[in-house]
């Protein structure tokens, strides 16, 4: 069996309505501005602990989360604010649990690797390589169980295919038809380990034949290929036609954690600046204003008011009290 390949979309044949556009746009711009104040705050010293990045990346959670319902289920991962906020979580509650403040997700005992909003259907990121995956296939399961139509989605990486979890829960979900699709977004590097060191094939997709499953490659710095995508992925799930493994070839801008990083010297500049002249967002404005989507100004508006409310929800995290040490065992045990 072989893969898909799902090419870009020319700026003058754009295949969805206006509001498409606008809404991938909006979403991507979250993920964005989102990750670079919390990198800034992080960078600073005014957040606890470490966190992993995910510029570069939107136009995978922007495109898949686009076709997906409050209903239907994802799994994140350690590189996981992207996927909450496309998902629709709410900012101030993210920032407060990046703060470690009470008003946060996991009132402040998560931190960045845990946000979790069961509301959204986001079932949580997860500091374990790959362990995202089966948590998913069993939310697929439990869909059917339940006879509700709902389908799930597991992101994860490129490392992550080579862990045992994911082989398992692809058989699996294979095996049991079930309606969950897995998104490998392909950013090239297993924290700093390049692809082609620990694994011999150029697409993960590949090894979808080994579990009878379809697959698909998209370029992941185009929201629009990674909707179209994702749209076939989804509705065959719905139909019954079980799961596919949807490959996303993309990038990270920033190193594995933060900002600045360890320093270490695994990639070049020069990779990184041609990975960013192919940036998201510049791809959808350009299409956008070419198409007579949105104007500049209406582009432009979004970053505004969006910079705006993250304003709003980090002044809301730094004003929230801190968890109250004797609460440390509440919700720890069950009667």
């Amino acid at each position: 069996m072989t893969h898909a390949t799902v090419g870009s979309v020319a700026a003058d044949d754009v295949p969805f309505p206006p509001d498409v556009i606008r809404d991938l746009h909006e979403r991507m711009v979250r993920i964005r501005l989102f990750e670079t104040e919390a990198g800034r705050l992080m960078e600073a010293g005014r957040l606890p602990g470490f966190l992993h990045l995910y510029p570069g990346q939107e136009a995978v959670a922007a495109g898949v989360m686009s076709v997906l319902t409050d209903a239907d289920q994802i799994t994140s991962t350690h590189r996981g604010h992207g996927h909450a906020v496309a998902k629709g979580a709410d900012l101030r509650r993210m920032y407060a649990e990046l703060f470690g403040r009470v008003t946060g997700y996991c009132r402040g005992r998560g931190g960045s690797m845990h946000i979790n909003d069961l509301s959204i259907g986001m079932l949580g990121a997860n500091g374990i390589v790959g362990a995202g995956i089966p948590i998913a296939v069993g939310a697929a399961f439990a869909g059917v169980y339940r006879g509700d139509g709902t389908v799930a989605v597991a992101f994860f990486g490129d490392g992550a295919s080579n862990i045992g979890s994911f082989h398992e829960a692809a058989n699996l979900a294979a095996v049991l038809r079930l309606p969950v699709i897995l998104v490998c977004e392909n950013n090239g590097y297993a924290e700093f380990t390049p692809q082609e060191r620990h694994m011999l094939l150029t697409d993960v997709a590949d090894r979808a034949s080994a579990y009878g499953m379809p697959s698909a490659v998209v370029d992941g710095m185009d929201a629009l290929a990674v909707r179209a995508a994702a749209t076939e992925a989804v509705e065959r799930a719905r139909a019954g036609g079980g799961p596919t493994l949807l490959e996303a070839k993309t990038y990270r801008y920033y190193d594995h954690q933060g900002v600045k990083g360890l320093r270490i010297q695994y990639r070049t500049q020069e990779e990184v600046d041609a990975w960013k002249a192919r940036d998201p967002i510049t791809l959808i404005e350009e299409r956008a204003a070419a198409a007579r989507v949105a104007s500049r100004e209406e582009l432009e508006a979004v970053w505004e008011r969006t910079r705006a409310e993250i304003a709003e929800a980090i002044a809301y995290a730094e004003q929230s009290p801190d968890p109250d040490p004797g609460d440390l065992l509440a919700d720890v045990y069950t009667r």
